[in-house]
């Protein structure tokens, strides 16, 4: 199941999530504004909403790629495409003269109010739907059974509830937050790089059946 090619895909979910997006800005900005345990429960929220897609892709994609092997292909495509795109972003953010200027999007109300807007965003979202959409196609055989795509969907989950919480703890510092500032344009030229490179590997790699 943990290939090379699988690792490499699983760093650049890691990166994708981690790029700046309505979820982690979100995050950002209510750990700011509100403090630690408000962003927790915004970041609770938006886990669930992941999960909600990434299992209804598992249940999706587990028989209709079976049926469609053709399937398989486009969505691999779709998703190098989308790498291709975040890799752009990034550098169009690291070009502008004040990127690292972004707070983030500050959210409020009670922990029960915060999960539901959290889960809203996520579900609503169109990174979130083409992320898990595609992933399965990048990762899996064409002949994936369903226990191998939930075993895919536990480490990528994985991967999502590590930024999640995490960008509600390093935000709620201070320290972390100036040094993100002013390391921002660095950062943004690390994840174009990346991207732009996990793109072109999935497009030029084989993937075993």
């Amino acid at each position: 199941m943990i290939t090379a090619e699988f690792a490499a895909i699983w760093i650049a979910w890691m990166l994708a999530g981690a790029s700046p997006g309505p979820a982690t800005m979100g995050i950002a900005g209510t750990a700011m504004s509100a403090g630690r345990t408000s962003a927790l429960a915004f970041a609770a929220g938006i886990l669930a909403g992941s999960a909600s897609w990434g299992i209804a892709a598992a249940l999706g994609l587990s028989a209709v790629m079976l049926a469609n092997v053709w399937l398989f292909e486009v969505l691999r495509y779709v998703g190098a495409a989308y790498l291709g795109w975040l890799a752009l972003k990034a550098l169009r953010r690291a070009l502008q003269p004040n990127g690292a200027a972004a707070a983030g999007t500050p959210f409020s109300g009670s922990a029960r109010t915060l999960f539901a807007k959290g889960m809203a965003v996520h579900l609503t979202n169109p990174k979130a739907i083409l992320s898990w959409g595609s992933i399965y196609a990048l990762v899996a055989p064409a002949d994936a059974t369903p226990a191998t795509l939930f075993g895919y969907f536990g480490l990528l989950y994985a991967g999502s509830f590590i930024i999640f919480p995490g960008y509600a703890l390093l935000f709620s510092s201070d320290r972390v937050v100036r040094g993100y500032r002013r390391a921002s344009r660095w950062f943004d030229l690390a994840f174009a790089g990346f991207f732009g490179f996990a793109g072109y590997k999935i497009l030029t790699a084989r993937f075993a059946s």
